[in-house]
């Protein structure tokens, strides 16, 4: 039964569409700079935080200063998507309300840091439906590493295999399987390949999808 599970969330991909948001933009100061392969980049940048983002950016461009490329990132994002204009994913909040009222904790896990995450939900009135947030900065070592979710599980005081992790992407599955959770995977810009197919214990077209298939597990009627 609901009592002893929990579900935990990714944000960007997950919970807002921001991936896409952030790709256009990382697009748009690529061109200026003629920085060639940038997409390709982005989405082997997906799903860390911030320190493993730097380290796979400097595999593409050494000379280049990624401090001075995100800071100009994020003051583009900052100004088109601040004050809750950030989209918010279909179903987004109806499945945070479902777990809620049938009294599933919930944690947000994050590669993005803590101070953004929590600004970003709170703007889009979101942050009160989680007993727990997580951040990229909180820990050693990213996703695909299960850290994030094992910190997460354990702010909840729930075992890892009773925790449900709704993933998009490819290192946040690898991470929940890794951390021996179920990972539910709604996929966003990349499309699930084989390894996916078989990390998951299952791929879902939507939030609504995934609202329908959690509750089903912890109430027994799926």
């Amino acid at each position: 039964m609901s009592e002893n599970k929990a579900v935990l969330f990714d944000m960007d991909g997950v919970i807002f569409d921001s991936e896409r948001a952030v790709l256009a933009v990382w697009r748009e100061i690529a061109a200026e700079l003629g920085l060639p392969g940038i997409g390709e980049v982005f989405i082997q940048c997906v799903g860390t935080n911030k320190r493993r983002t730097e380290e796979i950016f400097h595999e593409s461009y050494p000379t280049l200063d990624f401090q001075a490329f995100d800071n100009e990132v994020r003051r583009r994002f900052r100004a088109r998507y601040d004050g809750g204009r950030l989209p918010v994913k279909p179903g987004a909040e109806q499945i945070l309300r479902a777990l809620r009222e049938r009294g599933i904790p919930l944690a947000l896990a994050s590669s993005t840091e803590s101070g953004v995450v929590r600004r970003e939900l709170e703007e889009a009135g979101l942050l009160s439906y989680f007993d727990a947030v997580i951040g990229g900065d909180q820990v050693h070592v990213s996703k695909p590493n299960p850290e994030i979710f094992l910190l997460a599980a354990a702010a909840l005081d729930r075992l890892p295999e009773d925790c449900f992790v709704i993933e998009d992407s490819f290192n946040g599955i690898r991470a929940a399987k890794a951390a021996g959770m179920h990972p539910v995977m709604v996929p966003d810009l990349l499309s699930p390949d084989r390894e996916m197919e078989k990390l998951a214990e299952v791929i879902l077209p939507d939030l609504a999808a995934a609202e329908e298939y959690i509750i089903g597990s912890v109430t027994g009627d799926a």
